[in-house]
């Protein structure tokens, strides 16, 4: 394994800081569920101080470093230096309803010399299962100290692909149905889970053998995306280019299931 650089230390201290307040507080929030008044406004505040807590431990570490997070937005910082991208709380409503699958999500966006930008670092934490999954550029993906690599499955009957379902007020139902029309037949079978940046996660794990979903926000993909590829898979848009994040498409796999399941998705989009 090879060693944390000081950046992926000063990222992985600032999740670990915020995760045992998230802990105590899921547990609360089932005690909540009882109430009239529901546990809403109460896990809105868990997410923001978790998000306190990240920004104030990163930029303590790195101060002239922007920011791009879920709560507070975008915070200005050196123009020429990196920015953090961060959700303190990727699974905000399944910690709402008590269920136990939600995930801290870091990474850190590079400026290039031609001024695009480049996710360089990722963590994704998950502080119930102790999960650090991480990945540097170049590196490699890690579970803990356990490389981690996509899936070698290679036909889709075998593949347990992962998805996102649009809901009230979020994503587009024609177009999810479409797709859903289209890949369900063809595949082992479909999970909705609820947590993006865990999604990806699982599939740079292997355990999910694909993965795909729109209308999603930077910081529910950007560390993910990093542990797909750096786990040896393929991260593109519905149409198999490299506009994933312009056009917010993400279709996430190993090579083979990748190209197959892209067939699939462009054919139910004509």
């Amino acid at each position: 394994m090879p060693s944390h650089s000081g950046i992926m230390t000063v990222i992985e201290r600032a999740a670990r800081k915020a995760a045992p307040k998230l802990r105590r507080d899921f547990n609360e929030v089932q005690h909540l569920q009882v109430s009239r008044k529901g546990p809403a406004d109460f896990v809105s505040m868990a997410d923001k101080q978790a998000e306190q807590t990240i920004y104030e431990e990163l930029s303590h570490a790195r101060p002239d470093w922007g920011f791009l997070m879920e709560e507070r937005g975008e915070v200005a910082g050196d123009p020429s230096k990196p920015r953090f991208i961060v959700d303190p709380l990727d699974g905000t409503s399944n910690f709402l309803h008590g269920l136990p699958h939600f995930a801290i999500s870091i990474a850190v966006e590079e400026v290039l010399p031609n001024g695009k930008r480049e996710v360089t670092s990722a963590l994704v934490y998950q502080p119930l299962t102790d999960e650090s999954f991480w990945a540097e550029k170049g590196r490699g993906a890690w579970l803990t100290d356990q490389r981690l690599r996509v899936s070698s499955r290679r036909e889709l009957p075998d593949a347990l692909i992962a998805t996102g379902i649009p809901f009230l007020g979020h994503g587009d139902f024609v177009q999810w149905s479409r797709i859903f029309g289209a890949v369900a037949p063809e595949v082992a079978g479909i999970r909705r889970f609820g947590a993006a940046a865990l999604d990806l996660a699982w599939v740079a794990a292997g355990r999910y053998d694909g993965y795909w979903e729109s209308g999603l926000k930077p910081w529910d993909t950007a560390a993910g995306v990093l542990l797909v590829k750096e786990a040896g898979g393929f991260v593109t848009d519905f149409r198999g280019g490299d506009r994933a994040n312009e056009r917010n498409e993400y279709l996430a796999a190993n090579d083979q299931i990748h190209s197959r399941l892209h067939k699939l998705v462009a054919g139910a989009l004509r």
